[in-house]
This record gives C-alpha cells, sequence and structure tokens, in this order.
C-alpha cells in the first residue's frame, strides 16, 4: 500500500507547480507581494472580461407577470363578436374572443384558431382546418359546428347584426369535425378580414332563443376562445358593470400572453376618465380627446397611430351649380391651409391628407399634392388671384362672380355655397376654419351644424347638401368601393360625392379582386390619378389614434388603427418584466 502512493504522488507531479513555487522562494518578500497582486488583478480581469462577454451575448426576453389597469369611456353591453356596438364592447371582445385568423398591427393575417386555411385559385373558395388543441375558455373543444353556429347567427335578419352585410351571400359549411369552408358568389379580396371574427361556443349559445339573444347574461359574461378570460366583474348598484378583471388563458392557440392581469374600469365621461388617470385609480386611458391629455401623471407618456379613415369636404355637383367649376373646387383646395387646420382641430394629433386613402398607404410626391400657393403668401389670397385670372371678378360685397354668354343666355354665377357638418366639436372648428379661408378667397359660405342623428337621417341620405365636411371609416382592407363607386351613390351608398367615373369603377372593382399587393398597389395609383383629374372631393387629414400608456408597458405596437379596439392587436407581446437569456434559449410564439 505504502509503494501505491509513493508511486500516485509521482505520478501527480506537476513540473510547473513546482518551477513556480522555485520562482516565489527566489522572490524577495516585497517582490512576492507584488507577484500575488497582480496574480488577483489578472484572475479578477478575466472573470471581469468573461461577464463582459456573456453579458454582450444575452438577449432580452419578454417575462411573464405584471398587472396593467385602463379606462375606458362607456359601458359594455354586448361582449359578443355579432352585436358588439360600442367601442367598449369591441374592447372585451377583442381580448376574450378569437377568430380562425388574428389580424397584427402590420396588417397580415396569423393562423389562430385555425391551423392552416387555404384559398381557391379562382377566390370564392376559403377552407380552414381547425387546431386539434384549440379550445374555449370553459374546456370545450372548437369545432367546425361553432363556426357555421356564429356565421349563421350572424346572417339570421332577427338578431340585426351590425356585421350582416359583411356575409351576406356567404355560404358556410362544415366539411368534418375540424374543417369548415365559405363560398363566395364572386371573387372578393377583402373578405379575409371577415375570418378574425370571434367565434361563439355553440354549446352555450345553442339554446337562446333568437328573441332573446340580446338579453343573455352570456352577453355580459362571456366565454370565448381568446388570449383572456373573465376572472371577475365588479357591478353598480344599478347592475351596470363598472370593471372587468381578466386573466391569461393558458390554452390560447397561439400561447398565453404574458401579463397576468388586466382590469378594464369603465366611466361615463372624459372628465371622470383623466380624472382616474391622474388619481392612479387606472395606468391607461384611450377614447379621449388629444387637447385633454395634457398634464400627464409622472411615468405615462401618450403613443398615437393614423387611423384608417379620412376626413374632407364632399362636393355634391347635382345640387350645386357653382361646385360644378373644376377651377372653384381647385381654387378651394389651393386656398387652404392644412397644416393650421390640424392645429387647431386635433391639437397637431393629425396627419396631413391630399388623397382619398389613409396615410403611409401611397407617398406623397409632389404629382400627387394639389397645387400650393407661392411661398410667404396668403393660400387664399392666391387662389382668389388664381380665379380673378379666369374671369371672375369681385361683386360689390366682395364675393366673386362670374358672368357667361351674352343677351337671353347670359348668366352670373355667384360663389356661394352651404357646408354641412355634424355637431361635433372637431368638425364644428374645422367647419369655421373652411369658412373663414373661403371667405378671405371670396366666396359666400354658410355653415350648417346638424346633430348626427339628423344629419343622417335628413341630411346625407337623401344627399341634400352642397358640401358636406365629414369623416369616412377606411376598413383594415381598404376597400374604396363603398366610397367612390358610381353605384355606390345613392342610400344607402357611401359615395357621398355622388362621384361617378367609368375608368374609377372599373379600377375598383378589379381592387376587390385581387390580393395581389404589387397589382393593387397599381389600382391605388390609378384611382388616385383618376380623383385628382376630378377632384370630387377635398380630402383634409386623417385624426390620430392616441393612447396613454404606462412607460412600464412594453411590446405595445399599434400599427395601423380602424377601431380603437385594434390597439390590443399586439396584447400578446405586452410585458412588464424582462428576462436574459442566451440565443438558443429565445422561443417564439407559434
Amino acid at each position: 500500500m505504502r509503494e501505491f502512493w509513493r508511486s500516485a504522488s509521482r505520478s501527480a507531479h506537476l513540473p510547473f507547480i513546482q518551477t513556480t513555487e522555485e520562482i516565489l522562494h527566489s522572490f524577495t518578500a516585497s517582490g512576492r507581494v507584488l507577484f500575488y497582486l497582480f496574480a488577483g488583478m489578472l484572475v479578477v480581469s478575466s472573470f471581469g472580461l468573461l461577464y463582459i462577454l456573456n453579458q454582450s451575448l444575452l438577449v432580452a426576453v419578454p417575462s411573464p407577470g405584471g398587472s396593467y389597469a385602463e379606462g375606458i369611456i362607456g359601458s359594455p353591453r354586448f361582449i359578443n363578436p355579432i352585436l358588439a356596438i360600442s367601442d367598449a364592447d369591441r374592447d372585451l371582445v377583442s381580448l376574450v374572443y378569437s377568430g380562425l385568423l388574428r389580424a397584427t398591427p402590420d396588417g397580415r393575417y396569423l393562423p389562430d384558431l385555425a391551423a392552416r386555411y387555404e384559398v381557391s385559385e379562382d377566390g370564392t373558395s376559403y377552407t380552414f382546418v381547425l387546431r386539434p388543441d384549440a379550445s374555449f375558455h370553459d374546456g370545450a373543444p372548437v369545432t367546425a359546428d361553432d363556426i357555421v353556429f356564429t356565421v349563421l347567427k350572424i346572417q339570421n335578419p332577427t338578431l340585426k347584426s351590425p356585421l350582416r352585410v359583411n356575409w351576406d351571400g356567404v355560404e358556410v359549411e362544415k366539411v368534418d369535425e375540424r374543417t369548415v369552408r365559405f363560398t363566395l358568389t364572386s371573387p372578393y379580396a377583402p373578405f379575409v378580414k371577415n375570418l378574425t371574427l370571434g367565434i361563439l361556443p355553440g354549446h352555450l349559445w345553442g339554446g337562446v332563443a333568437d328573441e332573446e339573444f340580446p338579453f343573455s347574461e352570456l352577453n355580459t359574461s362571456p366565454v370565448g376562445s381568446g388570449p383572456f378570460k373573465i376572472s371577475s366583474i365588479s357591478r353598480s348598484s344599478a347592475g351596470i358593470p363598472s370593471s372587468y378583471d381578466l386573466q391569461p388563458f393558458a390554452n390560447y392557440a397561439l400561447g398565453g400572453p404574458y401579463l397576468k392581469h388586466i382590469v378594464l374600469h369603465f366611466y361615463q365621461s372624459e372628465a371622470a376618465l383623466i380624472d382616474a388617470l391622474k388619481t392612479g385609480e387606472v395606468d391607461a386611458a384611450s377614447g379621449t380627446s388629444p387637447s385633454l391629455l395634457t398634464d400627464l401623471p409622472e411615468g405615462t407618456h401618450t403613443e398615437r397611430a393614423p387611423l384608417n379613415r379620412i376626413f374632407g369636404v364632399f362636393f355634391n355637383q347635382n345640387q350645386s351649380e357653382v361646385l360644378r367649376d373644376r377651377d372653384v373646387r381647385v381654387a378651394l383646395g389651393e386656398s387652404l391651409d392644412r397644416q393650421k387646420i390640424v392645429s387647431e382641430v386635433l391639437a397637431g394629433y393629425g396627419t396631413l391628407l391630399q388623397e382619398p386613402v389613409p396615410p403611409n398607404l401611397l407617398t406623397q410626391t409632389e404629382d400627387n399634392v394639389m397645387l400650393q400657393a407661392v411661398e410667404g403668401r396668403d393660400p387664399a389670397l392666391a387662389a382668389r388671384e388664381g380665379l380673378l385670372s379666369r374671369g371672375w371678378v369681385a361683386g360689390e360685397n366682395g364675393i366673386l362672380q362670374k358672368t357667361t354668354g351674352s343677351g337671353k343666355t347670359k348668366k352670373t354665377t355667384v360663389l356661394s355655397f352651404s357646408l354641412a357638418t355634424g355637431n361635433v366639436p372637431e368638425l364644428r372648428v374645422a367647419a369655421e376654419a373652411l369658412r373663414r379661408s373661403w371667405s378671405q378667397m371670396g366666396a359666400a359660405v354658410e355653415v350648417k351644424i346638424f346633430d348626427q342623428g339628423d344629419l343622417s337621417q335628413n341630411v346625407i341620405r337623401p344627399r341634400k347638401y352642397d358640401a358636406l365636411l365629414f369623416g369616412e371609416v377606411i376598413g383594415r382592407e381598404l376597400d374604396l368601393f363603398p366610397f367612390w363607386h358610381s353605384s355606390q351613390r345613392n342610400d344607402p351608398g357611401l359615395n357621398i360625392a355622388l362621384y361617378a367615373n367609368s375608368t374609377v369603377d372599373r379600377t375598383l372593382e378589379q381592387l376587390r379582386e385581387t390580393g395581389n399587393p404589387e397589382e393593387r398597389m397599381a389600382l391605388y395609383q390609378k384611382f388616385v390619378t383618376e380623383f385628382k383629374k376630378d377632384l370630387p372631393a377635398l380630402i383634409l387629414y386623417a385624426p390620430d389614434f392616441v393612447y396613454s400608456v404606462p412607460d412600464t408597458i412594453q411590446g405595445l405596437e399599434l400599427g395601423f388603427i380602424e377601431v380603437s379596439s385594434d390597439r390590443f392587436l399586439s396584447i400578446l407581446d405586452w410585458h412588464t418584466q424582462t428576462d436574459y437569456v442566451w440565443p438558443f434559449f429565445v422561443t417564439t410564439r407559434n
């Protein structure tokens, strides 16, 4: 045994250590101190370099946890994807329900409840295969029967769903338990947006009679398949929901969200919501006027994004003779300082527009911008001089007029018309700004303000206006057909400029049939070219969606906003906590 240990000692002999010991013994006492000092510094530096290297390789990833409280104006009544009518309704629907597809802030669509789908070559058939593990919050599986049930309820005239027009003429059929097919009468590229529709659980709603549908408790205590589920509801003394507490749905098809707690509080006025934000009762606020978002509490900031809607002046040339003159319509546009209008009306929270498409769809070029006044000169006076050079003259009252013909055919046209708009603060301010500019140019403009119901029923529907200051909500798929095709000139169509152009008609029809992005862009450009030639309306601005959120929220992406609930399109990525891991540990969602 003794010999074994001697052999082991000899085999463990390290010449390097022995040499180091001999060198150390040759040092003086002070030399050995310096050696140990420098050796210690080397070790510390090495560990420091390794730490820096490690930190440089780490990447930040969202971590589950955190809570979030938001204030919303109004009270939810129909937390039901086929009946939702208010912003409060749609906000909760977007969190609680999910569809076959999910829209993204950048304009794409991801499979949600669907595992995959196919579109026929002729664009009239859409076939979806559901995920095998797709389920509702109560654990029941999502099946093709639920899809068919939801669509048929929308198409049921008794329920008066606001989505019914979107599904008119669409045939839905169950192929098997996990497969459903939609058949259209003709190609319609924007149909893909319909497939983000939240799906109702047929096993719960199936027993509710049509006449009882709007009154079911399921409208305020919903069960969906979306990223969040209802945890608890607080109600006022009158039984009206005052807040909803939501928690993540662990089995959500695209993976559970990071936030572990969301509370939505409901207020009946902007002032009450702003007070709640400033006192800290809520962390965020939406649906408020930008002018009220001043002096925000510390730790809060505003996010903004262009809304998918346009505001402008729409000319009714059938009613107003003077507005049939293109020179007049061009001059009315040249006289405006759009930047000043946006500043006055929206406190700067808006995007100037010259074309009837939302911001960022088409690049604004010199060719796409209407003539502007000479730099340093008042645009209204420059526009006035332009009309004077085209045969218009100033009357005794300063109003421009133009005489054509002679003898019995002699006719004098006065630059006078009315401008109708709704009784909304922003529209009233905008109408007055337009009137001032046009009066300075030499036009007599009478501003007529109508309550919203009166404006819709007695002015817009019968087309009884000379010019109309109004806004149009352009859908996510940018379908311009309802607003500018000649077939939509009369009620219930939305062509409020009563525009008719055969080239535009064909272009808008082709836009509906093609889903190719490059082809669609070329068609948009073709439409804009024709629009500029005819100038049936003056497009002014697109308002911004303004959202007050806490600085702690990360992962928020707004993108284009069609309705306010679109702010939740990126909710799966919202987080308040972060971890740091090596790149090969990073995972992505489905």
